[in-house]
Order: C-alpha cells, then structure tokens, then sequence
C-alpha cells in the first residue's frame, strides 16, 4: 500500500482516529465491479479494531464483495473553509481515514447481533426501551432494517489517516472581510 503522500497531514495518534471513527457517520465503501469502480454510501460502527456494515442481503454490493472481497472503506468529515490572504493557500479543515481490506460476511449471531445494536446504539441511543435479544436478530434480521440483512465484516489489513486541524481564527465565515486579491 502507498503511504501517505502529505506527510503533514498525515494523522499517527490512534486515539484520535478510533474517536473519530466511532462518531463519524457516513462511510463510502469502494469496491471493484469487473473492470468499473463501484462506491457506495453507508452507516458502519468501528468496533475493536474492525468495521461493520450491514445491508439486504441481496443486490450489487454484496454481489460484487462475494466476488471480489477487498474493499477500500472511507470517512471524511469537512470541518469549513480555512481562509489567508494569499488565495493559493485557502484550505480546508477535514479529517479523513481510509480502510482497506477484505470483507467478510458474518455468520455467527451472537456477533451480528453485537453489531446490529451498535448500529442501533449509534444512530438512533435511547430509542428502543430494551436491547436486541438473539432471539429477535435470528428470527427477524430483515425487520429492523426492512429486508433480508447480511451483516459484513472487514479487519483492516492496511489504514491511513489525514487531517487539517481547524484554525479557528482563520475560519471562513459569512460576515468575513472581502479581501482584494
């Protein structure tokens, strides 16, 4: 795998990339249909050290991912626009990791349950007045989601992190003084 090529950039502290996976919200997960780039958009949980996705248990993705396993998982938040005088070195304050490796459909229920409440835990805390029971995760593992669900693990075989920290005295805002250039 190609290392980070900005290595100012480049984020090393471990703590702050699980964080940041834990809350972050959206991931696109890349994949490679035949010879055509195919990207889609979804929730995940990070959890000890891996990542979780889940979906019907039919259609493209998983078409694709029995196909060709490996994967290439991305999370980016934009924090705003950092502004400078010279306009050449406007730039934006972000965080983002990629996540390669294989992924790998789960069995097991006591573990696609796990990851069924933690995507329940992470996207809607405090909804449901109780936990999901195996019973439920076995029996009816369309009904939370609304088909079929195929629960998906991927163990990172290599990940990369970037950032530009906010600049808070920089940061563009609307009532910001027009500069000329």
């Amino acid at each position: 795998m190609d290392p980070v090529r900005y290595k100012t950039r480049e984020c090393k502290d471990q703590e702050k990339i699980e964080s940041f996976l834990q809350q972050a919200r959206i991931g696109y997960l890349g994949l490679v249909d035949g010879n055509l780039p195919y990207v889609v958009p979804l929730n995940y949980v990070w959890s000890e050290g891996k990542l979780y996705i889940h979906g019907a248990g039919d259609g493209r993705r998983n078409q694709v991912m029995s196909e060709n396993p490996e994967v290439c998982f991305t999370v980016c938040e934009e924090y705003g626009t950092i502004t400078d005088p010279v306009p050449a070195k406007t730039d934006t304050a972000y965080m983002s990791v990629m996540i390669f490796g294989q992924a790998e459909p789960i069995t097991d229920l006591d573990e696609a349950t796990h990851v069924l409440q933690g995507l329940i835990n992470k996207y809607v805390p405090g909804y449901y007045n109780r936990p999901l029971s195996k019973q439920h995760v076995d029996k009816y593992r369309s009904a939370v989601f609304g088909g079929p669900v195929q629960v998906y693990r991927v163990i990172p075989h290599h990940m990369t992190a970037k950032e530009s920290p906010i600049e808070a005295e920089k940061m563009y805002r609307t009532d910001t003084i027009v500069r000329e250039i």
